[in-house]
């Protein structure tokens, strides 16, 4: 196999993914979503549209919630990611994501890791949210499954557990 593509070689690119440094091979506009999945292995992050409308593939870069799939992998060079992978911590689950199972808010499963992770973006940011700024936070993400009632209820009772932890 050719180490270029369209004249570009693979460079190397250095980030924290879910908190382990990754050194790795890849075309500088390669999408960050295919190295996830591809060279990482992590699926969690899925491609839906490929466009950044859906949401599917969005992870945390910096603390900010970006659509993977946009994302040359050039950019997080140096940067911190997170994934739907690096939320449980020592096999117990976010509290975000206990709120989904619990409330029903998880069901294909399709946008369910780009939901959590806007879910958590949102309360990082938004400790307290209405239903409104839920809905509103969680807009950039779409779901044919719910109708957005379940994960709404999910997003609000996580808050309500953090806020009372």
């Amino acid at each position: 196999m050719s180490d270029s593509r369209d004249g570009r070689a693979k460079v190397e690119i250095s980030f924290t993914v879910n908190g382990e440094l990754r050194t790795l091979h890849a075309y500088p506009m390669e999408r960050l979503l295919d190295v996830l999945r591809q060279q990482l292995k992590l699926t969690g992050a899925k491609e839906g549209c490929g466009e950044g409308e859906c949401g599917s593939c969005s992870v945390l870069v910096d603390g900010v919630l970006v659509n993977s799939c946009l994302v040359p992998v050039l950019q997080v060079h140096g940067s911190s990611v997170v994934t739907i992978e690096g939320l449980a911590a020592g096999g117990t689950l976010h509290v975000v994501q206990e709120a989904f199972l619990e409330c029903g808010g998880a069901q294909c499963g399709i946008c369910t890791p780009g939901m959590i992770l806007a879910a958590c973006h949102l309360l990082n940011t938004n400790p307290k949210p209405t239903s409104e700024e839920v809905r509103e936070g969680l807009s950039g993400n779409l779901c044919r499954c719910t109708g957005y009632s379940q994960i709404v209820e999910a997003v609000m009772e996580a808050a309500r557990r953090r806020t009372a932890a």
